[in-house]
């Protein structure tokens, strides 16, 4: 009973199915003839052994009994190779996975965090709640008690109108009999003046218990609107309280959430690094197997490297031996051909009548040969002798030099290129002699243009100054006045109370305020639609940001201007102001305001 091989797997849940589906059907064996044996007996299974033999009904593969070869080897190297960047890609995503993990982790412990302080904040905001609402019940419970005091107050004081009411209706009708009856029946002065005096404390009376009465109605009527507003508010606050109540049953259902979270994502947390573990294990395990087989790989390669060094070095002479007998055999050829073609002799002739052995005839002295001399009787062959008079008589020929039969066409043309090279001389010296009377128009025009603009920009400075330095004076020179083109101007300011020139001797604020007099100048000399100015009174104290200000005003009304500043007093002229804040999210966002 042997195990299958896919029983034997272990690894993540998301691999083993694959796993299995590739070794379906393999049984795990212990030697080649038990493997021989179940594939016998059973021929639709394949066995493999611990050696990594893999038998099967019309295939066999492995050998454990020989060594594997150089291609298996770099087989092997290269399966492990492929093995392991598989496995560093499974463990930059097991990694990865670790990171978002973590990452969640901590999202969701943030989460919690925020949470629980919402729910203790919602506590603390249902203790208030039930505080006022206390101190709300307590107010309306004295109010209570306070109206019906009132009431009472208010019925008592309507008891006592109603009586003093009833004594002066009694007392009138009495003062009215009294009227009435006969002048004999009028009742002496004492009895009279009681009577008025009852009168009148009756009226008063009733004027007391009056306003006795208005007074209990209008408490009792703010009283009532008191309750009326304390009933208010303890509704608000009943409502209040039962919106805590589902706010604090919503924090509590996403605190089991935000549980729920964290707990799935330490499980989560766990798998990875288990997963990354085991994926350690295994690619140690890989990266020694690949280290043993890059080893073998490596004798194997430098063994082949020397075997083949040696077969091109047997090569490499073998071929260089045949190259040049090849090459003496076809030197043998063409000499026969041409002393055959030239001569009319034939090889074996030549080689008897002029051959090593025959004496060398006389010939005239050649250069370099000074030991030769004309009219000697013929010499043995020397071969060095010989090839000493062959040089000298190559050189001589050389000497001589070639017949050139395409001279005259040569001539013509570069005649004809030396006519066009003067043609385009002339045409190059024309095209200078109008850019030089171009250049000087362009030289007068940028002169003129030049002095107009100092002209009147030197006016606006001399006022302009003036205006910032009450009392003092400024101007613009030129370093070189008779050329225009290459002078360079000059700013002379001296501030009133003080002999300077020197722009170097002033102080940052007279520097400043110069600069822009200086600016400012210019726009008047040559008005444009827009300005724009970054900070240019930032060094300047109030009384000289005031005038500044007036001059921004003048440039108003022709020109707009775009000043970027810190001065408050420069904003208060300006008719619409930007501002740039940046909200707690990291964007900037754009503010305006128009003032006019």
């Amino acid at each position: 009973d042997h195990p299958y091989a896919a029983d034997l797997v272990r690894g993540p849940v998301e691999l083993v199915g694959a796993v299995r589906g590739l070794l379906d059907g393999i049984v795990v064996v212990g030697d080649l003839d038990e493997a021989a044996e179940l594939v016998r007996t059973r021929p639709a299974l394949t066995a493999v052994t611990a050696e990594g033999d893999l038998l099967g009904a019309h295939f066999a593969q492995g050998g454990s009994a020989g060594a594997p070869s150089l291609l298996e080897v770099q087989a092997s190297v290269a399966e492990a190779a492929a093995e392991l960047d598989e496995l560093a890609v499974l463990c930059q995503e097991l990694s990865d996975a670790k990171e978002g993990a973590v990452e969640r982790r901590r999202t969701a412990g943030a989460l919690v965090e925020e949470l629980d302080t919402r729910r203790r904040a919602g506590d603390r905001e249902r203790s208030a709640v039930a505080q006022r609402l206390g101190r709300l019940a307590g107010q309306a419970r004295g109010a209570a008690g306070e109206a019906e005091r009132t009431a009472a107050a208010a019925a008592r004081s309507q008891e006592a109108l109603e009586k003093a009411t009833a004594e002066a209706e009694e007392l009138t009708e009495r003062l009215l009999v009294a009227e009435e009856m006969p002048a004999e029946d009028e009742p002496d002065t004492s009895t009279r003046d009681r009577l008025a005096i009852d009168g009148s404390n009756a009226r008063q009376t009733e004027m007391e218990a009056r306003l006795q009465v208005r007074t209990h109605e209008e408490r009792v009527k703010g009283l009532a609107g008191r309750a009326d507003s304390l009933d208010r508010a303890a509704r608000a606050e009943r409502e209040a309280r039962a919106r805590a109540e589902r706010h604090r049953a919503r924090l509590r259902h996403e605190e089991r959430v935000a549980g729920a979270v964290a707990s799935g994502a330490r499980a989560l947390l766990a798998h990875v690094e288990v997963s990354l573990v085991r994926a350690e294990r295994e690619r140690v395990v890989a990266e020694a197997a690949r280290a043993d087989r890059e080893k073998g790989l490596t004798v194997a390669r430098a063994r082949g490297r020397d075997l083949k060094a040696a077969l091109d070095k047997l090569t490499d002479s073998v071929h260089r031996g045949e190259v040049l007998g090849a090459e003496k055999r076809l030197r043998i050829e063409q000499l026969e051909a041409k002393a055959l073609e030239e001569f009319g002799v034939e090889g074996t002739a030549l080689a008897a009548e002029y051959g090593p052995d025959q004496p060398v005839p006389p010939s005239p002295t050649a250069e370099g040969d000074p030991e030769e001399e004309s009219g000697a009787g013929p010499r043995p062959f020397v071969r060095s002798e010989q090839e000493k008079r062959l040089k000298a008589a190559e050189r001589a020929y050389h000497q001589l030099g070639k017949v050139n039969p395409l001279a005259l066409e040569e001539f013509a043309a570069l005649e004809e290129r030396h006519r066009f090279l003067s043609e385009q001389l002339e045409d190059l010296k024309k095209t200078r002699t109008d850019l030089l009377q171009v250049v000087k128009e362009v030289d007068l025009r940028v002169e003129q243009v030049f002095t107009e603009a100092y002209r009147d920009t030197a006016r606006e400075f001399e006022g302009v100054f003036s205006r910032l330095f009450p009392g003092g004076e400024g101007r613009l020179v030129l370093t070189d006045p008779d050329d225009m083109l290459t002078t360079g101007v000059e700013v002379e300011a001296r501030p009133p109370g003080k002999k300077v020139k020197r722009l170097s001797l002033l102080s940052g604020g007279e520097r400043s305020l110069t600069a822009v007099a200086l600016l400012v100048s210019i726009f008047k000399a040559r008005p444009s639609p827009f300005y724009v100015m970054d900070e240019v009174e930032a060094a300047l104290d109030d009384t000289n940001l005031q005038r500044l200000i007036r001059i921004m005003r003048e440039l108003q009304e022709s020109s707009q201007l775009i000043v970027i500043t810190h001065q408050k007093r420069t904003m208060e002229v300006a008719d619409a102001l930007y501002g740039v804040s940046m909200q707690g999210d990291g964007v900037s966002k754009v503010i305006s305001q128009r003032l006019r």
